[in-house]
């Protein structure tokens, strides 16, 4: 019999490796063969357990379609549904859970939890959200961008106007491995892990991206190609909103700030969005926004990674 191979878990973005720019070729051949009606059962037989501590409309919606797309099953799963909900530890919900399904997706508040999950299940486990990275919507958002700028991302600037979350540090991470300029603003107090900005450079090394930070919005828009936002208030830090939208207030993304990028500069954010906090209306629905696209896009990126880690 041929040799196992070892499982492959997804909790960074920095875990897909070389397979980062293939997977965004392979989800780029499932959305088009999906809108000519063309499904294949690559995962057929397969099961999938999808544990979510925080509500999701996209997430959870993209990665049921997606399984079942693929010919697999999807088991949705509440902390309410599971003995975790009681006492029972990460590890032996992950060991149990193992002699049940194929993989695992998990949408934790906690990048510890994630990877105590990872460490004790012996299939792959993906992150579905946590508070340190969220790689499958970078992957989407990769697979957006590459569609408008017919797949080169060499020769673009992306630029970030928000918080140091963890949708911008595998942003970060995702843009720096294809070679993809990004210029940041964040505010005072609100920057980026350190470790995770040092990946990125050490990456970007290797890519030949420009990685620029720096707190006035402006600055990291000018002459950009696209401009990306986010919400500034996340799911956990309700107790902190005041204080937040008083830092962030200098942060919308408007009309005033989008004429500082480039002329049909696009427009990103991964939603939900807060419209008239970060981003204002006519913005989101203009005639740049492939906020859409995105959103849409979440399936089929995911489809391709699980196709990676399961096939």
């Amino acid at each position: 019999m041929p040799a196992k191979r070892p499982k492959r878990d997804l909790l960074s973005i920095v875990d897909l490796g070389d397979d980062l720019a293939p997977l965004l070729k392979r989800a780029a051949r499932l959305k088009a063969e999906r809108r000519r009606g063309v499904l294949r059962p690559s995962l057929k037989g397969k099961n999938v357990a999808m544990i979510f501590e925080k509500p999701s409309t996209r997430t959870r919606t993209s990665f049921e379609v997606g399984v079942h797309d693929l010919g697999g099953h999807s088991l949705y799963m509440s902390p309410k549904d599971l003995q975790l909900g009681r006492g029972e530890t990460i590890a032996d919900t992950a060991r149990v859970l193992s002699r049940y399904v194929d993989a695992i997706v998990y949408r934790a508040f906690r990048s510890q939890d994630e990877a105590e999950l990872a460490k004790w299940a012996s299939v792959p486990v993906i992150n579905a959200l946590d508070d340190r990275e969220h790689p499958c919507q970078i992957v989407a958002d990769l697979l957006t961008l590459s569609e408008r700028w017919k797949g080169r991302f060499s020769g673009h600037r992306l630029a970030w106007v928000g918080d140091g979350n963890n949708v911008h540090h595998s942003l970060l991470l995702g843009c720096a491995m294809v070679g993809l300029d990004l210029s940041s603003a964040t505010p005072e107090g609100y920057h980026d892990d350190p470790g995770i900005v040092s990946t990125a450079r050490e990456l970007a090394k290797k890519s030949g991206a420009a990685l620029s930070f720096s707190t006035d919005p402006r600055e990291a828009v000018r002459g950009a190609d696209a401009v990306y936002t986010d919400v500034w208030v996340s799911m956990g830090e309700e107790a902190e909103q005041s204080a937040r939208e008083k830092a962030f207030a200098g942060y919308q993304v408007n009309a005033a700030l989008m004429a500082h990028a480039r002329p049909g500069a696009l427009v990103l954010h991964d939603l939900p969005a807060h419209r008239g906090l970060e981003i204002t209306d006519d913005v989101i629905d203009g005639p740049t926004s492939v906020v859409w696209d995105q959103a849409e896009n979440r399936l089929h990126g995911q489809k391709a990674i699980l196709e990676t880690l399961l096939r």
